[in-house]
Protein backbone atom coordinates (compact mmCIF):
# COMPACT_ATOMS: atom_id res chain seq x y z
CA UNK A 1 0.00 0.00 0.00
CA UNK A 2 1.47 3.26 -0.94
CA UNK A 3 1.14 5.89 1.47
CA UNK A 4 0.59 9.49 0.56
CA UNK A 5 2.42 12.91 2.14
CA UNK A 6 5.27 11.24 2.97
CA UNK A 7 8.37 11.51 3.90
CA UNK A 8 7.44 14.60 6.17
CA UNK A 9 9.83 15.95 9.02
CA UNK A 10 8.67 16.82 12.44
CA UNK A 11 9.97 19.45 14.24
CA UNK A 12 10.27 18.37 18.13
CA UNK A 13 9.49 20.84 20.71
CA UNK A 14 13.43 21.38 20.97
CA UNK A 15 13.53 22.14 17.03
CA UNK A 16 14.86 18.55 16.28
CA UNK A 17 14.21 17.82 12.98
CA UNK A 18 12.96 13.98 12.95
CA UNK A 19 11.41 12.33 9.43
CA UNK A 20 8.68 10.49 9.54
CA UNK A 21 7.98 7.68 6.84
CA UNK A 22 6.21 4.25 5.94
CA UNK A 23 8.49 1.52 7.04
CA UNK A 24 10.08 -0.52 4.34
CA UNK A 25 11.68 -3.80 3.88
CA UNK A 26 15.24 -2.39 3.64
CA UNK A 27 14.55 -0.77 6.97
CA UNK A 28 14.15 -4.12 8.79
CA UNK A 29 17.90 -4.13 10.65
CA UNK A 30 17.44 -0.24 11.43
CA UNK A 31 13.89 -1.39 13.21
CA UNK A 32 15.15 -4.19 15.19
CA UNK A 33 18.48 -2.07 16.32
CA UNK A 34 15.59 0.49 17.39
CA UNK A 35 13.93 -2.28 19.42
CA UNK A 36 16.84 -3.96 20.68
CA UNK A 37 18.41 -0.83 21.81
CA UNK A 38 15.13 0.11 24.17
CA UNK A 39 15.57 -0.37 27.71
CA UNK A 40 14.24 -3.97 29.28
CA UNK A 41 11.28 -1.96 31.17
CA UNK A 42 10.22 -0.63 27.72
CA UNK A 43 10.06 -3.97 26.15
CA UNK A 44 8.57 -5.72 29.48
CA UNK A 45 5.13 -4.51 28.45
CA UNK A 46 5.63 -4.51 24.83
CA UNK A 47 2.78 -7.49 23.14
CA UNK A 48 5.57 -9.20 21.18
CA UNK A 49 9.35 -9.95 21.32
CA UNK A 50 9.87 -6.98 19.04
CA UNK A 51 14.16 -8.38 19.63
CA UNK A 52 13.14 -11.43 17.82
CA UNK A 53 14.24 -12.11 14.15
CA UNK A 54 11.26 -14.17 13.55
CA UNK A 55 8.92 -11.57 14.88
CA UNK A 56 10.67 -9.21 12.54
CA UNK A 57 10.29 -11.24 9.77
CA UNK A 58 6.26 -12.02 10.15
CA UNK A 59 5.61 -8.32 10.84
CA UNK A 60 7.72 -6.93 7.62
CA UNK A 61 5.20 -9.55 5.84
CA UNK A 62 2.21 -7.67 7.57
CA UNK A 63 3.31 -4.49 6.45
CA UNK A 64 3.62 -6.37 2.96
CA UNK A 65 0.36 -7.78 3.11
CA UNK A 66 -1.63 -4.16 3.82
CA UNK A 67 -2.67 -5.71 7.05
CA UNK A 68 -0.03 -3.35 8.81
CA UNK A 69 0.97 0.00 8.17
CA UNK A 70 4.21 1.40 10.24
CA UNK A 71 5.70 4.46 10.27
CA UNK A 72 9.10 5.17 11.25
CA UNK A 73 10.64 8.25 13.03
CA UNK A 74 14.56 8.56 11.73
CA UNK A 75 16.89 11.20 13.37
CA UNK A 76 20.00 10.85 10.94
CA UNK A 77 20.26 7.23 9.96
CA UNK A 78 18.82 5.80 13.15
CA UNK A 79 15.23 4.57 13.82
CA UNK A 80 14.08 6.45 16.49
CA UNK A 81 10.34 5.67 16.90
CA UNK A 82 7.84 2.98 15.47
CA UNK A 83 3.92 3.25 15.38
CA UNK A 84 1.78 0.65 14.40
CA UNK A 85 -2.00 0.29 12.66
CA UNK A 86 -3.10 -2.86 13.22
CA UNK A 87 -6.01 -4.12 11.51
CA UNK A 88 -8.09 -7.13 9.70
CA UNK A 89 -8.69 -7.26 6.10
CA UNK A 90 -11.44 -9.96 5.92
CA UNK A 91 -14.42 -10.14 8.89
CA UNK A 92 -15.97 -8.33 11.40
CA UNK A 93 -13.76 -5.58 12.13
CA UNK A 94 -12.18 -4.34 9.12
CA UNK A 95 -13.57 -0.97 10.67
CA UNK A 96 -11.32 -1.50 13.50
CA UNK A 97 -7.54 -0.56 13.53
CA UNK A 98 -5.09 -0.65 16.65
CA UNK A 99 -2.49 1.52 17.21
CA UNK A 100 1.11 0.86 19.19
CA UNK A 101 3.67 3.56 19.62
CA UNK A 102 7.12 3.23 20.68
CA UNK A 103 9.58 5.94 20.92
CA UNK A 104 13.69 5.98 21.90
CA UNK A 105 13.41 6.89 25.61
CA UNK A 106 15.56 10.22 24.85
CA UNK A 107 12.88 11.56 22.59
CA UNK A 108 10.14 11.19 25.08
CA UNK A 109 7.52 14.37 26.17
CA UNK A 110 9.02 15.97 22.86
CA UNK A 111 5.70 15.36 21.17
CA UNK A 112 7.02 12.42 18.83
CA UNK A 113 4.34 9.71 19.94
CA UNK A 114 1.41 11.90 19.85
CA UNK A 115 2.82 13.08 16.28
CA UNK A 116 3.25 9.80 14.90
CA UNK A 117 -0.08 8.38 16.22
CA UNK A 118 -1.90 11.18 14.97
CA UNK A 119 -0.52 10.66 11.19
CA UNK A 120 -1.73 7.27 12.11
CA UNK A 121 -5.13 8.20 12.76
CA UNK A 122 -4.80 10.01 9.52
CA UNK A 123 -3.45 7.47 7.46
CA UNK A 124 -6.36 5.29 9.29
CA UNK A 125 -9.44 7.66 7.63
CA UNK A 126 -8.07 6.90 4.35
CA UNK A 127 -8.45 3.16 4.77
CA UNK A 128 -11.78 3.23 6.05
CA UNK A 129 -10.78 2.47 9.99
CA UNK A 130 -13.53 4.09 11.68
CA UNK A 131 -12.80 3.19 15.05
CA UNK A 132 -9.35 3.00 16.98
CA UNK A 133 -8.21 0.98 19.91
CA UNK A 134 -5.62 0.59 22.05
CA UNK A 135 -3.61 -2.24 24.50
CA UNK A 136 -1.95 -1.20 27.19
CA UNK A 137 -0.47 -2.51 30.35
CA UNK A 138 -1.64 -0.51 33.50
CA UNK A 139 1.67 0.07 34.35
CA UNK A 140 2.64 2.24 31.09
CA UNK A 141 1.71 5.84 32.82
CA UNK A 142 2.96 7.24 29.80
CA UNK A 143 0.94 5.79 27.07
CA UNK A 144 -2.10 6.08 28.96
CA UNK A 145 -1.89 9.70 29.43
CA UNK A 146 -0.68 10.04 25.71
CA UNK A 147 -3.85 8.25 24.24
CA UNK A 148 -6.24 10.15 26.73
CA UNK A 149 -5.33 13.02 25.47
CA UNK A 150 -6.09 11.58 21.95
CA UNK A 151 -9.68 10.95 23.17
CA UNK A 152 -9.34 7.18 24.25
CA UNK A 153 -11.63 6.27 26.82
CA UNK A 154 -11.03 3.43 29.20
CA UNK A 155 -13.66 0.40 28.08
CA UNK A 156 -12.15 -2.53 30.41
CA UNK A 157 -9.74 -4.03 32.81
CA UNK A 158 -8.52 -7.65 32.21
CA UNK A 159 -6.98 -8.21 35.56
CA UNK A 160 -3.85 -10.55 35.20
CA UNK A 161 -4.94 -10.61 31.81
CA UNK A 162 -0.60 -10.59 30.36
CA UNK A 163 2.23 -11.66 31.55
CA UNK A 164 5.47 -8.99 30.60
CA UNK A 165 8.94 -10.64 29.50
CA UNK A 166 9.77 -12.15 33.41
CA UNK A 167 6.34 -14.10 33.58
CA UNK A 168 4.51 -11.29 36.23
CA UNK A 169 0.85 -11.02 35.47
CA UNK A 170 -0.09 -7.50 35.09
CA UNK A 171 -3.35 -5.96 34.42
CA UNK A 172 -4.21 -4.92 30.46
CA UNK A 173 -6.42 -1.51 29.49
CA UNK A 174 -8.48 -1.43 26.92
CA UNK A 175 -9.59 1.76 25.52
CA UNK A 176 -11.16 2.94 22.63
CA UNK A 177 -12.36 5.94 20.51
CA UNK A 178 -14.05 6.80 17.26
CA UNK A 179 -11.64 8.00 14.35
CA UNK A 180 -13.62 11.46 14.63
CA UNK A 181 -13.11 11.55 18.41
CA UNK A 182 -9.70 11.41 17.72
CA UNK A 183 -9.80 14.22 15.56
CA UNK A 184 -11.49 16.37 17.95
CA UNK A 185 -8.98 15.91 20.47
CA UNK A 186 -5.96 16.53 17.66
CA UNK A 187 -7.37 19.89 17.37
CA UNK A 188 -7.78 20.65 21.14
CA UNK A 189 -3.76 19.68 21.38
CA UNK A 190 -2.90 22.34 18.88
CA UNK A 191 -3.39 25.16 21.05
CA UNK A 192 -1.14 23.74 23.68
CA UNK A 193 1.75 22.16 21.07
CA UNK A 194 1.70 20.98 17.78
CA UNK A 195 4.89 19.34 15.84
CA UNK A 196 5.45 21.31 12.61
CA UNK A 197 5.68 19.07 9.46
CA UNK A 198 7.28 20.37 6.53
Amino acid sequence: MKLEGFPQTVSLRDGTPVTVRPLAAADAKALLEFYRSLPEEDRLYLKDDVTDAGWLHRFVALVGSGEVVSLIAERGDKVVAEATLYRALRGWSTHVGEIRVSVAPALRRDGLGTSLAGELVKVATRIGVEKMVIEVVENQVGARKMFRKLGFRQEAVLHGHVKDINGTKRNLILASSDVSHVWDAMEALVADFSPSAE
